[in-house]
């Protein structure tokens, strides 16, 4: 593998980064790449790994400090790698999500040796998969410090815009009970999946929540995701279960998102099986407000979970901001636009020089 340039162009290192697969669970490569470009071309910033994460920061004794963390991880490769350019886009598996991003914050590592803000660099693993396994918590156990800073930025694909905060999410399971017996004698049972016609009536007949925080409209959502019953065909299932997704504003917590739900499915037996809780905008913070001058633009909500929430647990404000496609990740086309690389380098180099 060549080395990376981290002060060259940050178009050839998205590249060289995207080269070099990391799909979650399998980024020690990059990560030891990654680490040795840090450590030889980054002299002003002190460097430690942790598994297979590479923190970076300075210590200048600046009055505040901003944190740019971008996963290294991607999901699983589809005939996408190496990279590769057409049509002045750069093609690859991690391109929009987020290897633009992590390109973006590798060369501003390198190539800001004396910023207006203290500077920590989180380039974290396995993101892409169960939340116990993400970079970030053993981050947090093992280097707490780290982790500290007046403003975070999360390299999560945005199109160049910035998204604050983010929804929470929680996933219950609605079950429905009823009576086993043979199709063929279905007066002698209670057919569970007949009777799940009343949990579907309750979603199709809510009235989802919106909200504006900091001038940012987050819109709330109750889904379900997924249904299951039956027990073979010739038998009147007893059991239903309905699999429930809440997307909720970040203006309500976990506690509030769990009452919530079990109050429009009073009556039914409801199991949670996954609870995420969101992050506040924050916008109102000196150092957020100083980010969103630089970038002139006007904020949104960033409507679906992100790592902002794991920063704004421990009191940090966090956006997010990268030049990646959200609407392009995971895919088989995967791909960026340069334009939006070089404009994130750009507004951030405007932010911190």
């Amino acid at each position: 593998m060549r080395s990376l340039d981290l002060a060259g162009d940050p178009v050839d290192l998205c590249a060289a980064l995207v080269d070099v697969p990391s799909v979650s669970g399998e980024e020690g490569t990059l990560a030891t790449a990654l680490e040795t470009a840090l450590r030889e071309q980054a002299p002003h910033l002190r460097v430690v790994r942790s598994g297979d994460a590479v923190l970076a920061r300075t210590e200048l004794g600046r009055d505040k400090r901003v944190l740019l963390a971008g996963h290294i991880d991607t999901v699983p490769i589809a005939d996408n790698v190496p990279s590769r350019r057409d049509g002045g886009l750069l093609y690859g598996c991690g391109t929009s999500d987020m290897k633009a991003g992590d390109a973006v914050f590798a060369h501003l590592a390198a190539a800001l040796p004396d910023p207006r803000h203290d500077l920590t660099f989180v380039f974290y693993d396995c993101e892409e998969v169960e939340a116990d396994r993400n970079g970030l918590g053993r981050i947090e156990r093992e280097h707490r410090d780290w982790l500290s800073a007046d403003l975070a930025i999360l390299g999560e694909p945005t199109n160049g815009a910035v998204e604050a905060g983010c929804q929470g999410t929680l996933r219950v399971e609605v079950v429905v009970r009823g009576r086993r017996a043979h199709s063929a004698r279905s007066w002698l049972g209670d057919n569970a999946v007949h009777k799940a016609e009343a949990v579907l009536h309750r979603l199709a007949t809510y009235r989802a929540r919106e909200v504006v925080i900091d001038g940012c409209r987050y819109r709330e959502g109750l889904q379900a995701v997924r249904i299951a019953g039956g027990v073979a065909g010739n038998v009147v299932p007893d059991e239903c279960v309905v699999t429930v997704n809440f997307r909720f504003a970040p203006d309500r917590d976990a506690a509030a998102a769990e009452a919530h739900v079990r109050e429009v499915f009073d009556g039914f037996e409801v199991t949670l099986t996954d609870l995420a809780p969101g992050a506040l905008p924050g916008l109102g913070e000196p150092a957020a407000q100083e980010f969103l001058a630089a970038t002139g633009v006007e904020p949104t909500a960033k409507l679906g979970w992100t790592d902002v929430a794991r920063f704004a647990a421990l009191g940090i404000p966090a956006l997010n901001y990268g030049p990646g496609d959200p609407n392009l990740a995971h895919t088989r086309d995967e791909h960026v636009d340069p334009r939006r690389i070089v404009e994130a380098v750009d507004v951030l180099r405007r932010f911190l020089s």
